[in-house]
Protein backbone atom coordinates (compact mmCIF):
# COMPACT_ATOMS: atom_id res chain seq x y z
CA UNK A 1 0.00 0.00 0.00
CA UNK A 2 1.72 3.28 -1.06
CA UNK A 3 1.30 5.63 1.87
CA UNK A 4 0.74 9.48 1.74
CA UNK A 5 3.14 11.64 1.60
CA UNK A 6 3.61 14.16 4.49
CA UNK A 7 3.29 17.49 3.80
CA UNK A 8 4.70 20.56 5.53
CA UNK A 9 1.03 21.73 6.87
CA UNK A 10 1.37 17.36 8.74
CA UNK A 11 4.37 18.71 10.23
CA UNK A 12 3.58 21.49 13.16
CA UNK A 13 7.32 21.76 14.62
CA UNK A 14 7.73 23.65 10.77
CA UNK A 15 5.22 26.69 11.73
CA UNK A 16 8.41 28.67 12.95
CA UNK A 17 10.44 28.33 9.99
CA UNK A 18 7.76 28.62 7.60
CA UNK A 19 6.47 31.94 9.47
CA UNK A 20 10.17 32.95 8.83
CA UNK A 21 10.22 32.55 5.33
CA UNK A 22 6.27 33.62 4.53
CA UNK A 23 7.67 37.01 6.21
CA UNK A 24 11.05 37.37 4.20
CA UNK A 25 8.97 36.80 0.86
CA UNK A 26 6.03 39.40 1.69
CA UNK A 27 8.67 41.97 2.82
CA UNK A 28 10.59 41.29 -0.63
CA UNK A 29 13.55 40.47 1.43
CA UNK A 30 13.65 35.99 0.66
CA UNK A 31 17.11 35.35 0.19
CA UNK A 32 17.78 33.35 -3.49
CA UNK A 33 19.94 30.58 -1.88
CA UNK A 34 18.86 29.00 1.33
CA UNK A 35 20.29 25.85 3.23
CA UNK A 36 18.06 24.20 4.90
CA UNK A 37 19.89 22.54 7.65
CA UNK A 38 17.61 19.69 9.33
CA UNK A 39 17.47 17.27 12.15
CA UNK A 40 17.85 13.87 10.44
CA UNK A 41 13.98 13.11 10.09
CA UNK A 42 12.32 16.09 10.36
CA UNK A 43 11.07 17.14 7.16
CA UNK A 44 13.54 19.57 5.46
CA UNK A 45 12.09 18.26 2.35
CA UNK A 46 8.65 19.50 3.08
CA UNK A 47 9.78 22.65 4.39
CA UNK A 48 11.19 23.24 0.41
CA UNK A 49 8.57 22.22 -1.13
CA UNK A 50 6.20 24.20 0.96
CA UNK A 51 8.58 27.40 0.12
CA UNK A 52 8.50 26.44 -3.37
CA UNK A 53 5.08 27.10 -3.37
CA UNK A 54 5.32 30.22 -1.94
CA UNK A 55 7.33 32.17 -4.64
CA UNK A 56 5.05 30.16 -7.59
CA UNK A 57 1.59 30.12 -6.12
CA UNK A 58 -1.15 31.76 -8.40
CA UNK A 59 -2.15 33.89 -5.99
CA UNK A 60 0.52 35.72 -4.08
CA UNK A 61 -2.15 37.67 -1.57
CA UNK A 62 -2.59 34.10 0.22
CA UNK A 63 0.74 31.89 -1.02
CA UNK A 64 0.67 29.46 -0.96
CA UNK A 65 -2.61 28.49 -1.11
CA UNK A 66 -2.26 25.07 -1.60
CA UNK A 67 -5.09 24.71 -4.21
CA UNK A 68 -4.27 26.78 -7.34
CA UNK A 69 -2.85 24.84 -10.18
CA UNK A 70 0.86 26.26 -9.63
CA UNK A 71 0.48 24.63 -6.23
CA UNK A 72 -0.88 21.37 -7.12
CA UNK A 73 1.75 21.24 -9.81
CA UNK A 74 4.34 21.72 -7.25
CA UNK A 75 2.47 18.61 -4.71
CA UNK A 76 2.55 16.53 -8.11
CA UNK A 77 6.27 17.25 -9.09
CA UNK A 78 4.94 18.77 -12.75
CA UNK A 79 5.98 22.13 -12.20
CA UNK A 80 7.79 23.76 -15.08
CA UNK A 81 9.65 26.02 -13.35
CA UNK A 82 10.76 23.62 -10.55
CA UNK A 83 13.81 21.50 -10.58
CA UNK A 84 14.56 18.63 -7.76
CA UNK A 85 18.15 17.54 -7.93
CA UNK A 86 19.43 14.33 -6.01
CA UNK A 87 21.52 11.75 -6.87
CA UNK A 88 20.73 9.44 -9.57
CA UNK A 89 19.85 5.99 -9.34
CA UNK A 90 22.88 3.29 -7.49
CA UNK A 91 24.58 6.59 -6.73
CA UNK A 92 25.46 7.72 -3.36
CA UNK A 93 26.90 11.50 -5.23
CA UNK A 94 25.64 14.64 -6.86
CA UNK A 95 28.05 14.71 -9.99
CA UNK A 96 29.54 18.42 -11.53
CA UNK A 97 27.05 17.36 -14.78
CA UNK A 98 23.88 17.37 -12.92
CA UNK A 99 24.89 20.24 -11.58
CA UNK A 100 26.02 21.93 -14.79
CA UNK A 101 22.03 20.97 -16.38
CA UNK A 102 20.46 22.47 -13.45
CA UNK A 103 22.39 25.59 -13.76
CA UNK A 104 21.91 25.45 -17.00
CA UNK A 105 18.12 25.35 -17.16
CA UNK A 106 17.88 28.24 -13.98
CA UNK A 107 18.96 30.60 -16.65
CA UNK A 108 16.07 29.90 -18.66
CA UNK A 109 13.47 31.97 -19.11
CA UNK A 110 10.91 31.07 -16.25
CA UNK A 111 7.56 29.21 -17.96
CA UNK A 112 5.35 30.99 -15.95
CA UNK A 113 6.69 34.29 -15.95
CA UNK A 114 7.34 34.21 -12.03
CA UNK A 115 10.33 32.33 -10.13
CA UNK A 116 12.55 29.61 -11.03
CA UNK A 117 12.95 27.33 -8.26
CA UNK A 118 15.26 24.44 -7.84
CA UNK A 119 15.72 22.15 -5.07
CA UNK A 120 19.05 20.27 -4.02
CA UNK A 121 18.03 17.26 -1.55
CA UNK A 122 20.26 16.01 0.05
CA UNK A 123 23.02 18.37 -0.52
CA UNK A 124 25.61 16.70 1.52
CA UNK A 125 25.57 13.90 -1.59
CA UNK A 126 27.51 16.59 -3.74
CA UNK A 127 30.80 16.01 -4.06
CA UNK A 128 33.55 18.89 -4.29
CA UNK A 129 33.45 19.89 -7.82
CA UNK A 130 29.48 19.55 -8.04
CA UNK A 131 29.34 22.00 -5.37
CA UNK A 132 32.02 24.51 -6.13
CA UNK A 133 29.95 24.51 -9.15
CA UNK A 134 27.56 26.22 -7.86
CA UNK A 135 29.35 28.90 -6.54
CA UNK A 136 29.17 31.24 -9.65
CA UNK A 137 24.94 30.91 -9.64
CA UNK A 138 24.78 31.74 -6.09
CA UNK A 139 27.55 34.49 -6.53
CA UNK A 140 25.76 35.81 -9.47
CA UNK A 141 22.02 34.83 -9.32
CA UNK A 142 19.68 34.94 -12.17
CA UNK A 143 16.76 37.87 -11.22
CA UNK A 144 13.84 35.88 -9.56
CA UNK A 145 15.62 32.64 -8.81
CA UNK A 146 15.54 30.40 -5.65
CA UNK A 147 17.96 27.56 -4.70
CA UNK A 148 17.45 25.97 -1.92
CA UNK A 149 19.64 22.79 -0.19
CA UNK A 150 18.39 20.42 2.15
CA UNK A 151 21.04 19.13 4.04
CA UNK A 152 21.58 17.00 7.48
CA UNK A 153 25.09 17.46 7.74
CA UNK A 154 26.44 20.97 6.23
CA UNK A 155 29.64 20.77 7.41
CA UNK A 156 30.73 18.44 4.31
CA UNK A 157 30.10 21.17 2.36
CA UNK A 158 32.37 23.85 1.20
CA UNK A 159 32.47 26.87 4.00
CA UNK A 160 32.56 29.30 -0.03
CA UNK A 161 29.09 27.58 -0.55
CA UNK A 162 28.05 27.69 3.40
CA UNK A 163 28.81 31.17 3.49
CA UNK A 164 26.61 32.24 0.69
CA UNK A 165 23.37 30.62 1.67
CA UNK A 166 21.01 31.51 4.35
CA UNK A 167 20.61 29.33 6.61
CA UNK A 168 17.12 27.99 8.14
CA UNK A 169 17.55 25.16 10.83
CA UNK A 170 14.68 22.55 11.52
CA UNK A 171 15.41 21.37 15.16
CA UNK A 172 13.70 18.36 16.60
CA UNK A 173 10.61 18.91 17.96
CA UNK A 174 10.09 18.25 21.70
CA UNK A 175 9.40 14.65 22.60
CA UNK A 176 6.15 14.70 23.84
CA UNK A 177 5.33 16.71 20.61
CA UNK A 178 6.71 13.94 18.48
CA UNK A 179 4.73 11.54 20.42
CA UNK A 180 1.83 12.90 20.30
CA UNK A 181 1.53 13.90 16.18
CA UNK A 182 3.04 9.37 16.04
CA UNK A 183 -0.28 9.03 18.08
CA UNK A 184 -1.90 11.13 15.67
CA UNK A 185 -0.82 10.16 12.64
CA UNK A 186 -0.03 6.50 13.03
CA UNK A 187 -2.22 4.90 15.90
CA UNK A 188 -0.99 4.06 19.20
CA UNK A 189 2.37 2.31 19.89
CA UNK A 190 5.73 2.03 21.90
CA UNK A 191 6.67 5.31 20.09
CA UNK A 192 8.80 6.62 23.06
CA UNK A 193 11.01 3.41 22.84
CA UNK A 194 11.17 3.91 18.90
CA UNK A 195 12.41 7.10 19.16
CA UNK A 196 14.87 6.33 21.98
CA UNK A 197 16.53 3.62 18.78
CA UNK A 198 15.97 5.75 15.60
CA UNK A 199 16.26 9.50 17.89
CA UNK A 200 14.31 12.09 17.30
CA UNK A 201 13.38 11.69 13.80
CA UNK A 202 9.61 11.50 13.71
CA UNK A 203 9.30 11.13 10.37
CA UNK A 204 11.71 8.14 10.26
CA UNK A 205 9.40 6.42 12.96
CA UNK A 206 6.19 6.66 10.66
CA UNK A 207 8.03 4.53 8.12
CA UNK A 208 8.28 1.20 11.16
CA UNK A 209 6.63 -0.86 13.03
CA UNK A 210 6.91 0.02 16.68
CA UNK A 211 7.00 -3.04 18.23
CA UNK A 212 9.74 -4.96 15.87
CA UNK A 213 11.76 -1.60 16.41
CA UNK A 214 12.01 -2.44 20.31
CA UNK A 215 12.24 -5.97 20.02
CA UNK A 216 15.33 -5.38 17.75
CA UNK A 217 16.84 -3.14 20.19
CA UNK A 218 16.07 -4.95 23.54
CA UNK A 219 17.74 -8.04 21.29
CA UNK A 220 20.15 -6.01 19.94
CA UNK A 221 21.26 -4.89 23.67
CA UNK A 222 21.23 -8.03 25.23
CA UNK A 223 23.77 -9.66 22.72
CA UNK A 224 26.11 -6.79 23.38
CA UNK A 225 26.04 -7.09 26.55
CA UNK A 226 26.78 -10.60 26.03
CA UNK A 227 29.15 -10.33 23.86
CA UNK A 228 31.11 -7.66 26.62
CA UNK A 229 30.83 -10.05 28.86
CA UNK A 230 32.91 -13.01 26.83
CA UNK A 231 29.15 -15.12 26.19
CA UNK A 232 28.68 -14.61 22.81
CA UNK A 233 30.71 -15.17 19.70
CA UNK A 234 31.28 -12.22 17.65
CA UNK A 235 31.95 -14.27 14.66
CA UNK A 236 28.58 -16.20 14.91
CA UNK A 237 26.80 -12.91 15.79
CA UNK A 238 28.41 -10.93 12.47
CA UNK A 239 27.38 -13.43 10.31
CA UNK A 240 23.72 -13.39 11.69
CA UNK A 241 23.17 -9.30 11.93
CA UNK A 242 24.43 -8.31 8.91
CA UNK A 243 21.57 -9.98 6.98
CA UNK A 244 19.03 -8.17 8.79
CA UNK A 245 18.18 -4.28 8.93
CA UNK A 246 22.65 -3.94 9.41
CA UNK A 247 21.71 0.31 8.99
CA UNK A 248 19.49 -0.30 12.23
CA UNK A 249 21.48 -2.57 14.03
CA UNK A 250 24.67 -0.30 13.85
CA UNK A 251 22.11 2.52 14.90
CA UNK A 252 21.80 0.31 18.13
CA UNK A 253 25.28 -0.23 18.71
CA UNK A 254 26.02 3.56 18.47
CA UNK A 255 22.91 4.03 21.24
CA UNK A 256 24.05 1.03 23.22
CA UNK A 257 27.69 2.69 23.72
CA UNK A 258 26.51 5.59 23.80
CA UNK A 259 24.28 4.96 26.94
CA UNK A 260 27.47 3.61 28.33
CA UNK A 261 29.38 6.70 28.32
CA UNK A 262 26.56 8.72 29.21
CA UNK A 263 25.91 6.07 32.05
CA UNK A 264 29.82 6.78 33.49
CA UNK A 265 29.56 10.08 33.38
CA UNK A 266 25.90 10.29 35.19
CA UNK A 267 26.82 8.32 38.04
CA UNK A 268 27.27 10.41 41.96
CA UNK A 269 30.72 10.68 43.07
CA UNK A 270 32.15 9.34 40.31
CA UNK A 271 35.84 9.65 38.86
CA UNK A 272 35.42 11.58 35.59
CA UNK A 273 39.44 10.62 34.94
CA UNK A 274 40.09 8.50 31.65
CA UNK A 275 42.20 5.44 31.74
CA UNK A 276 45.42 5.81 29.23
CA UNK A 277 45.56 2.12 28.56
CA UNK A 278 43.80 0.84 25.97
CA UNK A 279 42.62 -1.82 28.34
CA UNK A 280 41.55 -1.47 32.00
CA UNK A 281 43.03 -2.97 34.79
CA UNK A 282 41.55 -6.16 35.78
CA UNK A 283 39.19 -4.64 39.23
CA UNK A 284 38.99 -1.77 37.93
CA UNK A 285 35.39 0.12 38.77
CA UNK A 286 35.13 2.70 35.48
CA UNK A 287 34.62 1.32 31.75
CA UNK A 288 37.08 2.63 29.08
CA UNK A 289 36.12 5.62 28.22
CA UNK A 290 38.80 6.31 25.46
CA UNK A 291 37.83 3.13 23.79
CA UNK A 292 33.87 4.08 24.26
CA UNK A 293 34.35 6.62 22.04
CA UNK A 294 36.64 4.86 19.58
CA UNK A 295 34.17 2.39 18.99
CA UNK A 296 31.37 4.99 18.00
CA UNK A 297 33.82 6.46 15.46
CA UNK A 298 33.92 3.24 14.23
CA UNK A 299 30.41 2.54 14.12
CA UNK A 300 30.65 5.80 12.52
CA UNK A 301 32.37 4.95 10.05
CA UNK A 302 31.04 1.22 8.63
CA UNK A 303 27.66 3.22 8.41
CA UNK A 304 29.33 5.82 5.96
CA UNK A 305 30.66 2.90 4.23
CA UNK A 306 27.29 0.67 3.98
CA UNK A 307 26.79 1.94 0.39
CA UNK A 308 30.43 1.05 -0.71
CA UNK A 309 31.52 -2.78 -1.43
CA UNK A 310 32.71 -4.02 2.09
CA UNK A 311 32.64 -7.26 3.00
CA UNK A 312 29.78 -6.28 5.79
CA UNK A 313 30.34 -9.37 7.74
CA UNK A 314 33.94 -9.37 8.28
CA UNK A 315 33.42 -5.25 9.05
CA UNK A 316 30.64 -5.92 11.33
CA UNK A 317 32.63 -8.99 13.34
CA UNK A 318 35.51 -7.20 13.42
CA UNK A 319 33.78 -3.99 15.34
CA UNK A 320 32.39 -6.73 17.52
CA UNK A 321 35.35 -8.69 18.48
CA UNK A 322 36.24 -4.87 19.46
CA UNK A 323 33.64 -4.81 21.86
CA UNK A 324 34.61 -8.21 23.14
CA UNK A 325 37.82 -7.10 24.19
CA UNK A 326 36.52 -4.32 26.34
Amino acid sequence: MTRTPLTSGDLPWLTSPMRLLAGAHAAGRLAHALLIHESPGTGGDQLALWAAKLVLCSEPARAPCGVCLACRRVDTAQHPDLVRLQPMEESKQIRIDEVRELIADLTLTSHQGGFKVAIISPADALNRNSANALLKTLEEPTPQTLLMLVATQPSRLPATLLSRCQRIRIRPPARSEALAWLQSKKGPGDWNSVLDTLGEAPLWATDVDPKSVAEFAVETRRVLDETDGGGADPALTAERWWRTDLPLRLLCIENWLTDRIRGHFARDGISVEMPSAMHLQRGARVPNIPRLFTLVDAVQDLKSTLDTPINRSLALESLLRRVAAM
